[in-house]
């Protein structure tokens, strides 16, 4: 039929984020962090190191995952123990709720994304809009009435403006249609340094991490530098 050969009138965002520099030897030391919410611990004396190209997916309690991301991001003070990040690094960090970005911000898109580029020229803002599919009339809608899947794409547009050499993603593919989730699946596999991420995504996990770190509901954790695939079949299929 005609449909077949109609070409596909769906568009494909683009995610490729720029490498600030090469990490140092000194990435992110992680020792005996704990965090108690309540009484109960979340994470009970957490301690290890990323390594270079460290891809590390973390699994298990969720809360304690976005609180150990908090943390690791000086959004929360709310530990025990230390963390050191290295003077190499530059992070960019995609929260699991991201609406603080956009909930006051009473102006357009090419504004909202000029605030994190050192780049201030509109073609230069326009193109990282284009990647995120917000082309002509579309950027200069306003941040703050946008759906939950435009405003992870806009965090994505964010991401990429501004140069850095680790990203800590919280679910990431929340929100998101197959194209665009495939998209950031790409930009993470071609991206040369180090990623710390969590995903309910299976196949997402599989495809991006080379370590598992799984937080369990008792705050213990294990930690292998393994895939995901062989990290289940060596835990869960047994």
């Amino acid at each position: 039929t005609l449909d077949d050969i109609k070409p596909s009138s769906r568009r494909y965002p683009f995610v490729g984020f720029t490498l600030s520099r090469e990490v140092g030897n000194e990435i992110l030391l992680v020792e005996s962090l704990t965090v108690e919410d309540k009484g109960k611990k979340l994470i009970d004396n957490l301690t290890f190191r990323v390594n270079k190209e460290d891809k590390i997916g973390f699994i298990g309690n969720e809360i304690a995952i976005t609180k150990f991301f908090e943390i690791i991001n000086k959004k929360s003070d709310d530990y025990v123990g230390e963390f050191k990040w290295g003077q190499t690094i530059t992070r960019e960090y995609f929260p699991k709720d991201n609406s603080e970005y956009f909930e006051d911000a009473n102006f357009n898109l090419v504004e909202w994304l000029r605030q994190f580029s050192k780049e201030k020229s509109e073609i230069f803002i326009r193109g990282f809009l284009g990647k995120m599919l917000f082309s002509g009339e579309e950027a200069t809608k306003m941040a703050n009435v946008l759906s939950g899947g435009e405003m992870v794409r806009m965090m994505f547009a964010k991401m990429m403006v501004e140069p850095s050499n680790v990203l800590i993603l919280d679910q990431p593919t929340n929100h998101l249609d197959l194209e665009s989730i495939e998209a950031v699946n790409n930009g993470l596999l071609s991206y040369k340094s180090n990623i710390l991420f969590t995903s309910l995504d299976h196949q997402f996990v599989s495809s991006v991490a080379n370590r598992i770190i799984e937080i369990f509901d008792d705050g213990t954790y294990r930690d292998e530098s393994i895939n995901y695939e062989d990290y289940i079949e060596k835990y869960v299929r047994h």
